[in-house]
């Protein structure tokens, strides 16, 4: 018996929620040193209030009682759950701060993570793991893939973590734009800050739900995602409540269809920092340096507005050279992997 005590987290109460952040921040920074991410603080509690229709996502303390007598929060976890699609799948995160490790902490309150996700009909369990670059695709030995092997989860994804420093050279840009400009020329490419315009909102929705399943995702079980205008405006919602800013750019078939777009977006809580998110070309449209061009655009985009940001963050799976190659075009650099883990119950 580890003696952790497993419950809900207060997220209205500042305390609790706060003391429950610090060990997440905290654990991750203890495991993955300067490559650590995480949502800050601001921006995690708002997601936990609500994301809209289409998941749900919930927070767990695990607590002990502290040198004089109070509870303290040493574990922390997450579950979120598709409620539109995907809905045998439930996504579980969770870790322990280093010096109450050993205690058998993480497996109590990975049993409750588990089994909450039981009471919710998920059969397909995934989490997941990170690990310097230079240690390979698959090193043995590492805690968090040891831990989850022995759990029953299997590694089904190797992404990997790779950093742009900014800006870019400008005659970098200019040549790559330049050398897919021929390419593409029979598409209109728009690049914008903020919601998707109303003419473009519905065909973006359907490239970004196809994401899920058009891009790279290794063994792990994914199903298409319902696509509608919905839920492209409620992520534009809770962006605005996080201090969000999304840097986008689509591009239109001559017929005036969405067929690619990109997405790179900052925090204000994070104010040198920015996310590349997805970018997706329809398969009917590649070959036209699409994605290319309009990543230079997108980052001309985020310079032009936001030139404090001296960073961007992405994740690219290994078998997805075509993305690779293009980042490492623009200047990305390799630091981190990161495992996609998965578990069926039945």
């Amino acid at each position: 018996m580890s003696g952790l005590t497993i419950r809900p987290v207060r997220v209205e109460d500042d305390a609790d929620y706060s003391a429950w952040h610090r060990v997440y921040r905290d654990a991750e920074r203890a495991d993955r040193g300067e490559s650590f991410v995480v949502w800050t603080e601001p921006e995690t509690r708002e997601a936990l209030r609500g994301t809209g229709s289409t998941r749900v996502m919930t927070a767990w303390a695990g607590t002990v009682p502290g040198p004089d007598g109070a509870e303290q929060t040493v574990a922390w976890g997450m579950v979120e759950l598709p409620l539109r699609d995907n809905l045998t799948v439930g996504h579980v995160m969770l870790g322990v701060l280093p010096e109450h490790r050993r205690c058998g902490h993480g497996t109590a309150l990975l049993a409750h993570l588990e089994a909450y996700c039981a009471e919710h009909g998920r059969t397909v369990l995934g989490t997941e793991t990170s690990w310097p670059f230079e240690l390979g695709q698959d090193p043995a030995g590492l805690p968090g893939l040891e831990f989850g092997r022995a759990r029953g989860y299997a590694l089904e994804l190797v992404e990997v973590q790779r950093r742009l420093a900014l800006p870019v050279a400008p005659a970098v840009l200019d040549d790559l734009a330049a050398s897919a400009a021929p390419h593409h020329a029979d598409y209109e490419l728009r690049s914008w800050v903020g919601d998707v315009p109303d003419d473009l909102v519905g065909g973006w929705a359907v490239l970004e739900a196809s994401l899920e399943t058009e891009a790279p995702t290794g063994g792990l079980t994914r199903e298409p995602e319902l696509a509608d205008v919905q839920r492209v405006r409620e992520g534009e919602e809770l962006f605005v409540r996080q201090g969000r800013t999304p840097y986008r750019a689509a591009a239109l078939a001559p017929d005036g269809t969405v067929v690619a777009y990109t997405e790179v977006v900052t925090t204000v809580h994070e104010p040198t920092r920015a996310y590349q998110w997805g970018t997706l070309v329809d398969r009917d449209h590649r070959g036209h340096r699409l994605g290319v061009a309009l990543k230079v655009a997108a980052t001309r985009l985020l310079g032009e507005n936001q030139p404090e940001v001296r960073e961007v963050i992405t994740w690219n799976a290994l078998d997805n050279p075509w993305m690779v190659s293009v980042n490492e075009a623009l200047g990305f650099r390799p630091v981190e992997c990161l495992g996609g883990l998965e578990k069926r119950t039945l």
